[in-house]
């Protein structure tokens, strides 16, 4: 079954974002106080992607916010020159994904879950918590920019992150996760809509993946934490300008954070 997300896995693989995606609750099941949707949501010190609140100021807006200009483990960043390791293949169990909300938050266009969804990594159970668009790609491949990237969230009971990222490239047909979620699409501020049940049928799956890139990071908005491992899946999906064009017309701005350094990090691939 050809499920969109991860069928690119299988085809090295198995799959967000070879494919597929990457910024708690104590149940970390996706619920209204979710903490991927309040890292989204507009702080006091007005951090944004233009004029005063942009990237390069984001750690002079706020205490805060200040490992966003101090950290050593900050994403996203360029991937290139990956070490290549023996990586283990990681577990999806995407069943009866439930969809919550798809939320114009003005800094991107978050769809918020209700239910299903794990990951397993590192031996260890992470939930499926929201996902979100950057436009462009907040991650790049040897210095080259895609046009969109989707990450997808995910917590353990211990409140630590997984972040699946998924890379879309130039296409005259889309995914079927953007078919499906684009009538949707809130393009206002602050705007939101309730999702059909079904409307992630296609992310539905079950399989152990690979063929990914994996690093540790942080989130790409404020406060910027680090402490986040990040999949990044190799594979591409597919994106129409017609798509992206009206991604840009919601958010009104680019949102992608520009690389941060390497520094000591190790990238495996």
């Amino acid at each position: 079954m050809y499920k969109i997300l991860f069928s690119i896995m299988a085809s090295s693989s198995l799959l967000l974002l070879s494919t597929v995606l990457v910024a708690g609750t104590p149940d970390v099941s996706v619920t209204k106080a979710d903490p991927a949707q309040k890292q989204l949501t507009k702080e006091p010190a007005q951090w944004g992607y233009e004029g005063e609140g942009k990237p390069q100021h984001w750690g002079e807006l706020s205490p805060a916010f200040k490992r966003c200009s101090t950290g050593k483990n900050q994403s996203p960043i360029n991937i290139k020159q990956a070490i290549k390791a023996e990586l283990p293949l990681i577990k999806f169990k995407y069943n009866m994904l439930s969809a919550n909300e798809i939320i114009n938050t003005g800094y991107s266009i978050e769809v918020t879950m209700w239910s299903g969804g794990e990951i397993v990594v590192d031996d260890e159970k992470f939930k499926l918590s929201a996902f979100h668009f950057h436009t462009p790609s907040e991650h790049t491949i040897d210095g080259k920019s895609f046009p969109l990237e989707i990450h997808f969230t995910h917590y353990n009971r211990k409140k630590e992150r997984v972040v699946v990222s998924i890379l879309f490239e130039p296409s005259n047909k889309d995914d079927e996760l953007l078919t499906a979620l684009w009538p949707h699409l809130p393009l206002n501020v602050g705007e939101r809509q309730k999702l059909g049940s079904n409307v992630l049928s296609s992310l539905e799956f079950e399989g152990k993946v690979g063929n990914y890139y994996r690093f540790n990071g942080s989130l790409t908005t404020p406060p910027c934490s680090e402490g986040v491992r990040w999949i990044v899946m190799k594979s591409l999906r597919k994106v129409t300008q017609e798509t992206i064009l009206k991604l840009q017309k919601a958010i009104k701005h680019p949102n992608n954070r520009p690389v941060q350094p390497l520094n000591a990090r190790v990238l495996l691939k």
